[in-house]
């Protein structure tokens, strides 16, 4: 997986409504992680930014927020989700927040596309945790190719599934046409 970004982020605890400081990494297919150090060893908290988020707000426009102490209320952020919950951030910045929020909006919104010569075209790939992630720098300045590996398992039960109906409808209609010439006589 590709990470987009990290850093030190006040989190609000969902029960006792305590901030506590833990690293936060972005990554790629939405994901925003949180640890207790920034050697990654103990996550607290997942978050998946492309399902569940609704919208992202900083600074001013999270009403009813108070932040941590030593911090102004321009450092917020506020993450809304779809069952209506929320989790309230706070950078260490006023830039910082604003980065924050614009990486985790462009990350919720687009998606990675592949092209596909066959069809001359591109197609967007929907990322989760299985796929492989591989980005090389493009030809000019400012480019860059992005190469998703796909789960070499991924669609297989479907198509089972469908041999096995298949089949079945096959044999039934089979059956019927053996009795035929009983029927008949």
């Amino acid at each position: 997986m590709a990470l987009l970004k990290s850093g030190w982020l006040w989190r609000q605890t969902a029960v006792l409504k305590r901030w506590k400081l833990n690293w936060c990494d972005l990554w790629i297919d939405g994901s925003l992680c949180f640890y207790k150090s920034d050697s990654r060893r103990d996550l607290e908290l997942r978050v998946s930014l492309k399902m569940t988020c609704i919208d992202v707000r900083t600074g001013l426009e999270c009403g009813g927020v108070n932040p941590p102490e030593s911090n102004p209320r321009e450092n917020l952020i506020v993450l809304h989700f779809r069952d209506g919950s929320t989790l309230n951030l706070c950078a260490n910045s006023e830039d910082e927040s604003l980065a924050w929020k614009l990486t985790m909006l462009d990350t919720r919104r687009n998606p990675v596309f592949q092209y596909d010569p066959y069809d001359d075209s591109y197609q967007a790939v929907p990322l989760n945790g299985y796929h492989t992630i591989y980005i090389t720098p493009g030809a000019g300045p400012g480019t860059h190719q992005v190469v998703v590996q796909r789960d070499p398992f991924d669609g297989v039960a479907e198509s089972v599934a469908l041999g096995l109906l298949a089949g079945v409808a096959a044999g039934a209609a089979m059956r019927s046409f053996l009795w035929m010439p009983f029927f008949f006589c």
